[in-house]
Formats: structure tokens, sequence, C-alpha cells
């Protein structure tokens, strides 16, 4: 039956458990394998726009750079005019390096004044609609269209800028191809599988390196429109079974385009490979779960069932059953060690509770047997003796003095008000309510002092603060209760009782000079040694919230102190 149960428990984990997690674990693993793919192509596609925009801003830079040059050539020219035009080309060729085609001074209708660099480009171009069209009398420096050099048919463009009277044009003549290929082999290594167009107005493709992905017209590829109306951005476009995604820059000075395109999965296949195996790395997790779920079944969940059981008969006075070892892990087997420790402080706190309260019955039964002889010897006897001589009084006599029997019955009377109030006090102590606890811990000192024959010192500093009803009722029998058990047990010649009083607590401190006595380690043990009082005292002092502290040692005295805080 047992292996029924285990079989049928087991069964029930593995479906409630088991095939629950291998579901989860394996649609976490293709959620997150989606999720991963979508990520890593959106972080292609951000990593290649701003690559993109990059080498569109450098790009820029670099022409920015030939017109400001250019247009410092031409102010060299309008302020030195006393110098030769070769002078101040030769002086201005460190400046000059960027162009490679060399450059020029012009005049209006196109005639060569002065060149440096490719003289045979300079002179196949004086006088020409290539060079004249750009060369409008302007202070503020003018970049001409891509068009192919004669003699060898690569691309050229011509950056001018005129004098400020208007009379010289000075001119520079650089290839497109190779300012391009310069600052965006800075950006993209040569060798990759990313594909890199820059294309101008006219769809012509000014530069192209990597793979030959740009089919037909320029115009029709996806983010050249885009980019030719001032956007950046990303697009992804499919390619056979593949997916490109697409980056796009303007750069705005000379309206030129640059376009990016790679495989997002070629940049990003090694960590999905990687992804795509953790359904694999979740089968031997699955087995350590399947073992974990048995190692906790058997050393956990079984011996804490069997605790629970245990614990639910310990619950009931079984404390026996208790001590049956459950078995299981460490811990466990701490747990029930410790359930045994508690079972056996609770069993001798049952046999201190039994004997405190036995105790208590007998206190009582005790003081309303002296409460009984009091009224018997003292108050009774003293009313029948009041009651005889009323009927002495009654009877005919000769003559006697009635003051004489005024005054004995007088005295009876007196002597049954303080056998009275004795008794009253006893069982309540009238000042307490009426003057408060100092003067009702004075008048109990006094009285202790009297009826003993041992010297209390009662001594208070402060203000005193009235406090609850039951309270000062506690503590008043704290203090009576320590007095009475260093007067019969002690043997103490004298008592100090000090009262002291602050914003924040009261605190009572009672000592003698008697013999002392060995202190217990806890209040469970004071039943056991017979301190009945001293558990009557610390039970006194947890219902009003007090802390109490004994200190007492063979032949050096007691110390009992009482500190009860005051509420905020």
């Amino acid at each position: 039956m047992k292996k029924t149960l285990w079989r049928g428990s087991t069964l029930q984990s593995l479906a409630v458990i088991i095939l629950p997690l291998t579901i989860l674990l394996v649609a976490i693993s293709l959620v997150s394998f989606s999720i991963h793919q979508y990520a890593m192509r959106s972080v292609v596609g951000e990593r290649d726009e701003r690559s993109a925009q990059s080498a569109a801003s450098a790009v820029e830079s670099e022409i920015k750079y030939r017109l400001y040059a250019i247009r410092s050539l031409a102010l060299l020219a309008s302020f030195d005019q006393q110098e030769s035009l070769d002078a101040i080309l030769a002086s201005s060729e460190s400046l000059m390096g960027e162009f490679d085609y060399g450059t020029a001074f012009i005049q209006q209708d196109g005639m060569l004044l002065a060149a440096t660099g490719d003289q045979s480009f300079w002179q196949s171009l004086s006088g020409t609609l290539e060079i004249t069209s750009v060369l409008d009398p302007v202070t503020f420096p003018a970049i001409s269209a891509v068009f192919l050099y004669p003699v060898d048919g690569k691309q050229v463009i011509l950056v001018s800028s005129a004098t400020d009277d208007g009379n010289l044009i000075a001119v520079g003549a650089f290839s497109p191809e190779k300012l391009i290929r310069h600052k965006l082999e800075e950006i993209y290594p040569p060798g990759g599988e990313t594909a890199i167009y820059v294309i101008e107005p006219t769809s012509q493709v000014l530069y192209h390196s990597g793979p030959a992905t740009l089919a037909g017209d320029p115009e029709r590829h996806p983010g050249v429109a885009e980019a030719f109306n001032g956007q950046s951005g990303t697009t992804y476009m499919k390619v056979r079974r593949d997916e490109h995604v697409v980056a796009y820059s303007p750069i705005r000075t000379v309206n030129w385009v640059i376009i990016t395109e790679e495989s997002w999965e070629l940049v990003s296949s090694p960590t999905l490979r990687t992804s795509q195996i953790i359904p694999l790395i979740m089968v031997p997790a699955l087995l350590l779960a399947m073992l974990a779920l048995w190692f906790g079944t058997k050393q956990i969940v079984h011996p804490l069932q069997k605790l629970e059981l245990k614990a639910a008969k310990l619950a009931w006075g079984n404390f026996q059953e208790i001590e049956i070892p459950v078995g299981g892990i460490a811990e466990i087997r701490d747990l029930q060690n410790e359930l045994i420790h508690m079972a056996g402080q609770l069993q001798a706190a049952q046999k201190s509770l039994h004997s405190y309260i036995g105790a208590i019955t007998q206190g009582q039964e005790a003081e309303r047997l002296r409460l009984a002889r009091e009224l018997h010897d003292d108050t009774i006897q003293s009313l029948i003796a009041l009651k005889q001589r009323v009927q002495l009084a009654r009877m005919p006599r000769k003559k006697e003095s009635p003051a004489s029997e005024l005054e004995e019955l007088e005295s009876l009377i007196e002597q049954t008000i303080n056998d009275l109030r004795r008794t009253t006090r006893a069982l309540r102590p009238i000042y307490l309510e009426d003057l408060g606890l100092v003067a009702a811990l004075d008048m109990l000192a006094h009285e202790t002092s009297q009826s003993s024959g041992v010297l209390v010192d009662f001594q208070s500093s402060g203000m005193e603060r009235r406090l609850p009803a039951e309270v000062e009722l506690a503590l008043y029998r704290m203090v009576q209760e320590a007095l009475n058990n260093a007067v019969r047990h002690s043997q103490a010649r004298k008592i100090s009782v000090r009262v002291e009083f602050n914003p924040q607590a009261a605190r009572l401190e009672i000592t003698d000079d008697g013999q002392g006595f060995e202190v217990p380690k806890t209040p469970a043990e004071f039943t056991p040694q017979g301190h009945f009082g001293l558990l009557g005292l610390y039970e006194r002092s947890e219902l009003i919230g007090a802390r109490l502290e004994i200190s007492s040692s063979q032949g050096k005295g007691a110390c009992l102190k009482i500190y009860l805080p005051f509420p905020h």
C-alpha cells in the first residue's frame, strides 16, 4: 500500500511539476529564441544606422574642409595682389594637399592663369563648359557636379571661390572616389560582408565596396529615395531566404547619399547558434530537477510530514512521541531536537504551574484560616465581652461608679476597632488609595519594623506620580512579599527600601544584609526549588510590564530591583 501511495505521489509529482516545468522551459526557450532574434535584428539595424550617419558626417566634413581651403586661397589672392599667382599657389601647397588633381587660378572667361598638380588636366579643361559652368563670380565657395576627366575617364569634382573683386577664381580639383574611400575605410574595414554605396543625385555610383547587391536602377533600391529626401534610418529587405538590413543617410553638402547593406543573421549567427542549443541544455536541467524532487520528497517532505504528526500528538500531551527520530536532512533533525527540548521545557513549566497553583491554593486557605482565627480570637471575643458588659449594666446592682463601666466599655470598643483595622489593612492597604504608593510603602515599612523587630529603612526621591490602581497595588504587593521573605527567611538585621521617580520610569529597590541564597537561572526553576514567592514577584512584574532583577549569593544578602517604564 505504501508503494502504491509512493508511486501515486510520484506520478502526481511528474504530472503536476515535471511535465508543466518541461513545457514551460521549452516555451521559454522558443520565446527567448524569437525575442533574441528580434533583438539582434534591431541591434544590427541600429548599429548600421549609426555607422552610416558617422560615415556621411565624415565625408561631409572632408568636403567642407576643401571648400574652406579654396576660400582661403581666394582670400590670399585678394589681400596680396603684389605677389604672383604662382607664388601664392606655391606658398599654399601644404593647404592644398587634399586636391589630388591640383589647384589653379582662372579668369572669368575660363582662361587659365596659374596651376599646380596635373597641368595636362588644367590645360584640357581651360575654356571648356565643364569648368566655366561653376565659375560664377561669387564670394562663397561653390562645388560642381561630378564629371569625367576626358583623359582617363575618372570622376572629378571642382571646388571654386572668387576673389573679393571678382576678377579671379580659385579652383581645386579632387577625385570623389579617393576622398570617400579614405574616410569610409576608417569606419568599414576592407574585406567585410557589408556592401557600401555612395550615390550622387543623377543615380551615378561614386563609390562601392563589399558584395555587389545593387541591381538595376539605384533609385529603386530601398532607402535611396528616403536618403535623398534628407532622412536617416534603416529598413529591411528579403533576399532569397535571408534578410538584409539596409541603412541610409544623406551627405547634405553635396546632396549625396550613403547606403549600407548586410545580412544581420551573419552578424549574429554565433550567438543565435548558442541560443538554439538552449533546449538541449534543459534536458540535464530536467534530470537534475527530477533528482532534486526525489531527494526533497525522501529527505525533506516525508520527514516533515512525520514531524508534523508528532507535533500534533505533542499538542495533546504525548511527550514521548516527539522523541522518536524522523530522519531527514540535518536541519530537520535539529528542528526535532529543538522540539524535544521545547517539550521538556513545557513539561517543566506544566509541573511548575501545577505546583504554583497548589501553592496559591494553600496560601489562600492559609490566609482564610488566619483571618478566621483573628476574627474568632480577637474580634468575636471582644464583641462577646461587650455583650456581657451590656448585660451586667442592665442588672440591678449596688451603687457603682458608671464612669468606670463606660471607660471599660470604651477600652473594649477601641481594641475591637484596632483589631478590625489591622485585619482590613492586611486584606487591602487603605493608605494606597488615599495617599498613594509612597505613603503606603512608608507605612508598610514602619509596620513591618514594629511587628518583626527588624530595622526597615525607607527612602523616596523624585516627584511622585500616581499610577493606575492595579499597577500601584501590584508594586505594593511585590514590596510586601519582598519584606516578608527577608523577615522570615534571610535572618536580616536591616532592610532598606528605596523608591525613585523620574519622568521616564519608577524604580524600587529592596536590599537586606541577610544570609542570601542562590538565585535560579530561569523563572522555570523557581517552583522546583520552592521559591514560590519569587515566582509570584515575577508574575506580578510581567502583568504590569515591569522588569524584575534579583541578585543574591550565600552570606551576602539579597537585592531586588523593580524597573517600571512609563508609557509615552
